[in-house]
């Protein structure tokens, strides 16, 4: 809006060039005015002067874009598109930019660009991970060990499926040691589904008598069958009899295919062959082991018999009298009657390490010791058996309890209970009656007393 000076200004300036019409004496001389601007007229000023600077904008595209067509065409102005200057001249067409410029193109198409490099180097990135992966992988993987004819025979380590042609000989022993006369036909005819064409049809029987096999194992002996190379063993296969004798079947079996350990046959006729020879155990020492008498009396009269009762039955109630509440299972469970009447034969309670002969030994709180224990037991046919055990008491402020028991102790002598016993022969199995002497054994057998057996003795006072 125009200030009220300019329009005085305005007025007078008006008044000074507009003709003077006569006006009566009574009444003074007024000039007229202008007419006053309206209240919207500064906006419409302002508008018309961004509608022109748009125009001149508009104006000069189309004179660059006539241009512009103007050289694509190749300077003609009438080929291809209008003149210079004219608002229809608008056309299709594009800059080629400078050297090293930019590309002069819409957002689209350089969000596109962007997407497409960012791809591009996510793919090649995840290219080279997977390559240097490979090489990584294939570098690091153990190569297989070179193994000689002689290493992988010393550790068996052959293509022969042993644990399978094993099972199909225990099968075969147990037919061929399994014969009667009435079973004849059957037995026949399940001995053919094991054996090739020319084994004995009724594996070495002659059709008198009547036998039993009860149970046939693998003994563990493997023999190479030269004849079929890798596809043949011969197998050593413990029988134990009904009549309670045992004896050892060497059972020759081919194998067609050693990768699945399929197309067993029997090929060949077996052989009975004595047992393998056994060894002798080395003696344990237990020099260093010193047995607390005192202790050992202490279990034997006042906690193991009630312990063993218990034990036996099973009695869960009774026998936490005498269990630690972190007992294991096997000090908790017992043996379900299968026994009864327990009599406690022999203790021998284990000194911690470090005591000797004649000290006081006494025990912390909490402390566990090692007990050998010998029970006699009565079995479901009445008799006895007598069975040892290990066990772990630990000393408690209300006394010892037990919170472990196994199976088995280990003989301190060593050696073998047959050591320089002849070996009958066939006129001796079966009895002579002439009173011959045999002949003493030339290996002497080791003895030792008692107190050898069973560690050092002490007397000691138990806290």
């Amino acid at each position: 809006m125009p200030s009220d000076a300019a329009r005085a200004q305005v007025a007078a300036a008006w008044v000074r060039r507009a003709p003077q019409a006569a006006v009566p004496p009574s009444q003074a001389a007024v000039p007229t005015l202008p007419p006053r601007a309206s209240a919207g007229s500064g906006k419409d000023a302002k508008k018309e002067k961004r509608e022109r600077a748009r125009a001149e904008r508009k104006a000069e595209y189309e004179r660059k874009k006539a241009a512009r067509e103007q050289r694509k065409s190749g300077g003609k102005p009438g080929a291809g598109a209008p003149a210079a200057g004219s608002p229809a001249g608008a056309g299709k067409s594009f800059d080629v930019p400078k050297a090293g410029g930019r590309i002069p193109s819409g957002r689209r198409t350089h969000v596109a660009l962007r997407a497409t490099l960012m791809i591009a180097t996510c793919a090649l990135a995840l290219g080279s991970c997977g390559v240097m992966g490979l090489v990584i992988g294939k570098s690091g993987a153990p190569q297989a060990a070179a193994l000689d004819a002689a290493e992988a025979e010393k550790y068996r380590l052959t293509r022969f499926p042993t644990q399978a042609a094993a099972t199909f000989a225990e099968h075969y022993a147990l037919l061929c040691l399994t014969y009667s006369p009435q079973t004849s036909e059957n037995r026949r005819k399940e001995l053919a589904r094991f054996a090739s064409a020319g084994v004995d049809a009724d594996c070495g029987w002659n059709g008198d008598g009547a036998q039993k096999a009860v149970v046939a194992n693998w003994d563990g002996t493997v023999e190479k069958l030269p004849e079929y190379g890798e596809h043949g063993r011969y197998l050593g296969i413990q029988v134990r009899l009904s009549d309670g004798r045992l004896t050892t079947l060497s059972v020759p079996v081919y194998v067609k295919d050693l990768a699945h350990g399929e197309g067993l046959r029997i090929a060949g006729n077996v052989g009975e062959m004595p047992l393998p020879a056994r060894g002798s155990a080395p003696p344990v020492d237990e020099d260093d082991q010193v047995v607390d008498d005192v202790l050992s009396a202490q279990l034997q009269k006042k906690v193991l018999p009630g312990y063993f009762e218990a034990w036996g039955r099973s009695d869960a109630t009774a026998m936490t009298r005498f269990t630690t509440p972190d007992a294991t299972s096997s000090a908790t469970s017992g043996l379900r009657n299968a026994l009864s009447a327990p009599q406690v034969n022999e203790v021998q309670a284990l000194a911690p390490e470090g005591s000797d002969d004649g000290d006081t030994i006494s025990y912390r709180t909490d402390q566990a010791v090692q007990a050998r224990v010998t029970v006699d037991w009565t079995d479901a046919d009445g008799g006895t058996v007598r069975r040892a055990y290990r066990m772990t008491v630990v000393n408690t402020e209300q006394g010892w309890f037990i919170k472990d028991i196994r199976g088995g102790v280990l003989d301190p002598e060593g050696g073998s209970a047959d050591a320089g016993e002849p070996t009958p022969g066939p006129e001796e199995s079966a009895g002579s009656g002439d009173g011959a002497e045999t002949e003493p054994s030339t290996e002497p057998t080791r003895k030792k007393d008692k107190e050898s057996a069973g560690g050092k003795k002490r007397s000691g006072k138990d806290d």
